[in-house]
């Protein structure tokens, strides 16, 4: 199923010409496996001689990273074996737009297809969302989407400090806050303003608890539409960031969990940036399927209903939800009390996005795959009445990060909520809260991109029997790749404690007396800028602290957050 065209989409080639008359250049793209939009201007004349047919499109898109480093894998799209081959790439005139920031250029999405084969390519995102969507079709109904993204903000100067200690658009945790809008209001105008001129419709904008930290709600929409939108909402958000000097991060963890300036200010740890995904399913007549009737909702909801949180939701929803629990429990081999999945890479498809998941419930960030009315620390939030019209009756997934690929995403969801429905499967467990439901008797999300891949690759993971071996064989081998370099790549965190160990090792040759367990706990939390010798612990009090405080660091004591966790060990103790 198409997404929904947008307002001025041409629906014939003679509309498309009449629409392209005062125009000299189109701009295509296409959207690789890591949510990354590529593309290229193509001459009017081409353009439309290729939208009756197709255009070819290297197929290297998929054999790269997001830096364009080629996987050294022979994965099965694009490889040394078939000469990085083009596709096909078919124009999708229903995607029809115009980039404001460059001269109002006309700008279409594309489908890809391999050489000779009219059949989509599975690992297309695009495809991959619409072969879930004309299943949903075909059973009569209508895949209809919302989605949430929080992001960081920060100055352009990322680059110059190499993303390292940033400062963030503004300082300290204010949510909801009117005043810190203000502070940076030209960019989030022009944010919205631009968004809405290319059809992508913000439904809310607001601060988010973390230092330079918003939330944009996108407006409701089909499935399809909604993953175009997101992807081209980041395009935006960067795009204007460039005018205006910000650089927007749509990192999931972009701070580490302790040891911040910021976890002091605010007395507690920071959160991550989510991507918030709402789902429902409409029928032909616009009817949402989840909710119930009126007449239903005003006697009580339904009376089968095994916990109260079901009770305003239909039998079809309530499968939905079970088909996703048992998808986010697929597989029985424990590890640490974390039972493999099957899906999640299409939701949390990096290194980092498994961070956010590890602060559970003190962060509104999922670790278990658990399910709760107008509950924000489940994984599925079931938002129906009394909270909301019976039409408005939904389910917020929120175990992605704003670092997902939203068609994967949406596509996984949907997939795994369908299967519910068609097989009538059983909700596992109670809600949360519910007698016997806990963090003991719940499946919990897995806390690495390792564990997560090895079930959905796993040869009879659920992942295969909705997406075929051809998607997740390619997709996998993306991810395996991305731990093979994790696992490679030396880090700041490993330079820093083999620094601090270093350091202490010094001290030790150099200092005349014994230097006791505790005093070496403090040097070695000192960060990898502070003073390496016994002058600088001795300074003060005794433990640097005012050495680091006055002559050392001066009135920018809290920029390096390292040598600043020293002081607060010290407090603690």
């Amino acid at each position: 199923m198409a997404p929904s065209p947008t307002p001025n989409a041409p629906r014939t080639l003679a509309e498309l010409v009449d629409l392209l008359k005062d125009d000299e250049m189109v701009k295509v793209a296409g959207v690789d496996v890591d949510g990354v939009l590529r593309g290229k201007i193509m001459s009017k004349s081409k353009f439309l001689s290729a939208v009756e047919t197709s255009f070819g499109f290297c197929g290297v898109v998929f054999a790269w990273d997001m830096h364009d480093a080629t996987y050294p894998r022979e994965l099965l799209v694009s490889n040394k074996s078939n000469g990085y081959r083009d596709l096909n790439a078919q124009i999708d005139l229903s995607t029809y737009r115009q980039i404001p920031w460059e001269d109002n250029i006309p700008f279409f999405l594309v489908y890809f297809y391999d050489q000779g084969d009219d059949k989509p390519l599975p690992v297309d995102p695009r495809s991959a969302l619409a072969k879930v969507t004309d299943e949903a079709k075909a059973m009569g109904w209508d895949c209809m989407t919302g989605a949430e993204f929080e992001f960081a903000e920060t100055a352009q100067s990322a680059e110059a400090k190499s993303f390292v200690n940033l400062t963030p658009l503004t300082p300290g945790n204010h949510g909801y806050s009117l005043l810190r809008t203000t502070l940076n209001k030209d960019y989030f105008y022009d944010l919205y303003k631009v968004s809405s001129k290319m059809g992508v419709e913000i439904e809310g904008h607001h601060t988010e608890t973390g230092p330079g930290v918003f939330e944009t709600a996108l407006a409701y929409t089909d499935a399809g539409r909604m993953a175009d939108n997101a992807l081209l909402f980041k395009l935006i958000a960067k795009s204007m960031g460039m005018k205006h000097n910000v650089l927007p991060s749509f990192m999931a963890k972009p701070w580490e969990n302790v040891g911040t300036w910021a976890s002091y200010l605010s007395n507690r740890q920071l959160s991550g940036c989510s991507g918030h995904i709402h789902v429902s399913l409409r029928d032909k007549d616009g009817r949402n399927i989840f909710g119930l009737s009126k007449e239903e909702t005003a006697a009580g909801g339904r009376k089968d209903a095994k916990w109260k949180d079901l009770q305003y939701i239909s039998q079809e929803a309530e499968w939905f939800l079970a088909g996703l629990l048992e998808g986010l429990k697929d597989g029985e081999l424990m590890r640490a009390r974390t039972q493999l999945t099957s899906v999640i890479p299409l939701m949390c498809p990096t290194i980092n996005s498994y961070k956010r998941l590890l602060g559970g419930e003190q962060y509104w960030a999922p670790d278990t795959a658990s399910y709760g009315y107008d509950s924000r620390a489940a994984s599925i939030r079931i938002i129906s009445a009394p909270g909301v019209k019976p039409s408005a009756t939904r389910f917020e997934v929120r175990i992605p990060g704003a670092d997902m690929n939203t068609h994967y995403a949406i596509a996984a969801i949907y997939a795994l909520g369908l299967r519910g429905i068609k097989n009538k499967t059983p909700l596992p467990y109670g809600p949360i809260g519910a007698p016997g439901v806990s963090r003991d008797t719940i499946t919990h999300l897995p806390i690495t991109l390792e564990s997560a891949t090895e079930a959905f690759m796993a040869k009879d993971s659920i992942a295969r029997e909705v997406f075929g071996d051809f998607f997740v064989d390619h997709f996998g081998g993306t991810r395996e790749v991305e731990l093979e370099q994790f696992a490679r790549a030396v880090t700041d965190w490993e330079r820093t404690k083999a620094e601090a160990e270093h350091r202490a090792d010094r001290f030790r040759e150099h200092h005349e007396e014994p230097l006791r367990p505790k005093k070496i706990r403090e040097f070695q939390m000192l960060g990898p800028s502070a003073a390496a010798s016994p002058a600088t612990l001795e300074g003060g009090d005794g433990f640097g602290i005012a050495k680091l405080g006055s002559d050392r660091r001066n009135a920018k004591c809290c920029a390096d957050e390292p040598a600043f966790d020293t002081v607060m060990q010290t407090e603690r103790q």
